[in-house]
């Protein structure tokens, strides 16, 4: 319930506080005061989308500060707690909730949820628990296919919320098989190609059989042989110089001679010991060398062109893959995980075979799943037609007749089916669409009546109504004023109307004053009790505050409002 709602700089309104409370609540006020401001800055509470136009001319800012009477536990108060807001417990299992946005005059906003600064989303998420908001707009939404649904689905209650969520949960189940049944199907001979070339390139690199790092190798080795002769005279002439067979005197036999000299002086001075023994390793050294370097030239001796025209085959070949899958590396991993992707495409059949069983169990499903749906729907659209009918009796439509047909339509998401809400305003007319052939007025009292039968199953906490009395008048509002007086029984109702007879029912009746300064108008807000109250019904009756015969029936219709006699 709201409790309060307090507003700052909002269009024409530059300070004002609606004590709201329980019961019902009615706004009136002269056109162009700011009434519509109300259901605006309620709307901002409620996450609508900011707009820095609605900022009073000459303001920073505008902001919009709401108290709501909310269960202590419960959905509300979960989503207040997961966005980080307190509720202040007030006894009586009630807890207040404190909501605040406010929008610069450069379009800049912030939310505020239970004390603590939350993105505009949550109030969003909120709304849906606190309140339903009717306007002229939702008036003309009521004539969608979508809107009829959906309040036929709401009287439902739970038998359609159950069929309608395995309706959907098998939807989804069947259009995800069939959207890939049908990429299957479309892209088979994309994929038999795919397959095919696939088969080609890993036949090549098994072929090929090709190692890692093998072309590294092969390019060294074909350099080594490409250049054998110039590696063989290198490698000779180490030799020679190291140990030669001829008597060229070569570094193994010098060192010895070294060693020898070293050897025989250190008889006289023993620190040549060492030295000698260096003189000695360096020939063993050399020695060692020589024997490599003859091991290498051997090694040479033992390759030829043939060998050199293996390995630049060999080069060539890898070459191709190269050429082909820009590296070896690439090819090889290719040979790993080619195989895979060839069985998969290879399955095609069979997984075409498989899905089409799947998409067919799926479809049996889903069709079983939208006759439960279809079956709960009709047997609650019998139910809210003839309960709408009968309120509408009492909104001075006593010969009034509303249908609600359910029939076969496209399939989507919500269901097979297509509702539709039909109005019959007196005997021997066939009931048409409201979506067509109903007036400003029924369609008003339609959805009045949708909102009150409706909420015996799905019950609101409040109820805005936004001049929803537009096109009705005289008998019909009083009658319409009547019934939102029994629907603020049981949940809060709030209206912004222009009719006495609606306002007359009213609990709490407030009006918005503006006061012209000569260049801003700015609006506040004003509970009437007793005369000022008179005063206001009179000018609602005639547009006149002092009238006498205005204000004699407004005392009429506040007395009979008052005691529930009126009709």
């Amino acid at each position: 319930m709201i409790e309060e709602i307090r507003l700052r700089d909002l269009g024409v309104i530059a300070q004002a506080t609606l004590p709201m409370g329980p019961g019902f609540t009615a706004i009136t006020g002269e056109t162009g005061a700011g009434k519509t401001m109300v259901v605006t800055g309620l709307g901002l509470l409620l996450g609508q989308r900011a707009d820095s136009g609605a900022v009073r001319s000459g303001a920073a800012q505008a902001s919009v500060e709401g108290t709501w009477i909310v269960p202590e536990d419960g959905p509300v108060a979960e989503r207040v707690r997961e966005a980080g807001g307190d509720l202040e417990p007030i006894g009586g299992g009630d807890a207040e909730l404190y909501l605040a946005r406010t929008i610069s005059s450069e379009g800049r906003g912030r939310a505020t949820v239970g004390g603590r600064t939350a993105p505009a989303g949550v109030l969003a998420d909120l709304a849906d628990q606190l309140v339903v908001v009717h306007g002229q707009s939702d008036q003309l939404r009521l004539r969608s296919a979508v809107a009829q649904r959906e309040a036929l689905d709401r009287f439902g209650g739970a038998p359609i919320a159950d069929a309608l969520r395995a309706y959907r949960e098998a939807y989804e189940r069947w259009r995800a098989l069939d959207a890939e049944l049908g990429e299957l199907t479309r892209d088979r001979d994309a994929r038999a190609r795919e397959a095919e070339d696939l088969r080609l390139l890993l036949a090549d690199i098994e072929r090929i059989d090709p190692q890692p790092g093998e072309d590294d190798d092969l390019t060294r080795r074909s350099e080594r042989l490409s250049h054998a002769e110039d590696l063989r005279l290198a490698a000779a002439t180490a030799h020679a110089t190291l140990s030669s067979d001829d008597d060229v005197p070569d570094v193994v036999a010098l060192a010895a001679e070294a060693k020898r000299a070293l050897e025989r002086a250190a008889e006289r001075d023993e620190a040549l010991t060492s030295l000698a023994e260096q003189a000695a390793d360096i020939g063993y050294r050399a020695a060692d060398l020589a024997q490599a370097l003859a091991g290498y030239l051997a090694d040479l001796d033992e390759t030829g062109p043939q060998e050199l025209a293996a390995v630049e085959e060999r080069r060539a070949e890898l070459a191709t893959l190269t050429r082909v899958h820009g590296t070896v590396d690439a090819a090889i991993e290719l040979l790993q995980t080619g195989s895979a992707r060839l069985a998969e495409l290879d399955d095609d059949g069979d997984r075409i075979g498989r899905l089409t069983e799947e998409s067919d169990a799926a479809a049996a499903v889903l069709e079983d799943a939208a006759a439960t749906l279809t079956a709960a729907r009709t047997e609650a659209a019998e139910r809210l037609g003839a309960a709408v009918t009968d309120e509408l009796r009492a909104l001075a439509l006593p010969d009034a007749r509303l249908v609600v047909d359910v029939a076969p339509g496209a399939a989507s998401s919500a269901g097979r089916d297509e509702v539709t809400i039909l109005l019959a305003p007196h005997p021997g007319a066939e009931p048409r669409s409201v979506s067509k052939g109903a007036s400003g007025g029924e369609l008003s009292r339609v959805m009045l009546a949708l909102e009150v039968v409706i909420a015996g199953t799905d019950p609101v906490p409040t109820f805005v109504f936004d001049e929803v009395d537009a096109g009705i008048g005289g008998a019909a509002a009083i009658e319409v004023g009547r019934r939102l007086a029994r629907l603020a029984e049981s949940s809060q109702v709030v209206v912004v109307t222009h009719l006495a007879q609606v306002a007359a029912f009213a609990g709490n009746h407030l009006t918005v004053v503006k006061a012209n300064d000569g260049s801003v108008t700015a609006s506040s807000v004003r509970r009437l009790e007793g005369p000022e109250r008179e005063a206001e019904m009179a000018r609602l009756l005639s547009g006149l505050a002092d009238s006498d015969a205005a204000l004699t029936h407004a005392r009429e219709l506040l007395n009979l409002g008052a005691a529930g006699l009126i009709g």
